[in-house]
């Protein structure tokens, strides 16, 4: 059996205040502090965007705007964009990871909603991993993978 491949994307957010900048003008060379970014989002595909849209709602995100081709959901510093665009092939190459606090507190969040009945969908439990991770998986509807974890370093 061969695995397809699958996109990953990691959100990671970066807020700096304008005070703490460094004031550093330099145009004769590349500046990475000139390259700080603040907010990475991913754009996810969806066949049914109002069911997606429930989905995510249920699983805690709070939606922020929707404009009946698109959604905004957040949580916390995480967010994303849920998009009605999808290719006849499924996402099955769409992978988000989402860092928690408490992997165990979403686990029991997921049980709870029974979301494996609820939208037929993927539910794996959680697990440690070698590289320091308690995570789980769940597949939203539309067939993008989402892992949600916390470090326990």
């Amino acid at each position: 059996m061969t695995a397809g491949s699958r996109t990953v994307v990691y959100l990671n957010v970066v807020l700096k205040n304008s005070e703490e900048r460094p004031n550093i003008v330099d145009r004769g060379r590349f500046l990475m502090s000139d390259m700080m970014s603040f907010e990475g989002k991913a754009f996810v595909p969806t066949r049914d965007l109002d069911q997606s849209t429930q989905f995510y709602q249920n699983l805690g995100f709070e939606l922020a705007w929707s404009d009946g081709s698109r959604a905004h959901f957040r949580h916390g510093n995480s967010n994303f964009l849920l998009q009605k665009r999808h290719k006849k092939e499924p996402a099955d190459n769409v992978a988000i990871y989402l860092l928690v606090v408490d992997a165990e507190a979403w686990w029991q969040h997921v049980q709870a909603q029974d979301f494996k009945d609820k939208y037929q969908t993927k539910v794996d439990p959680p697990e440690d991993r070698p590289w320091g991770i308690r995570e789980f998986a769940i597949v939203d509807p539309s067939g993008v993978l989402w892992r949600i974890g916390q470090s326990t370093d």
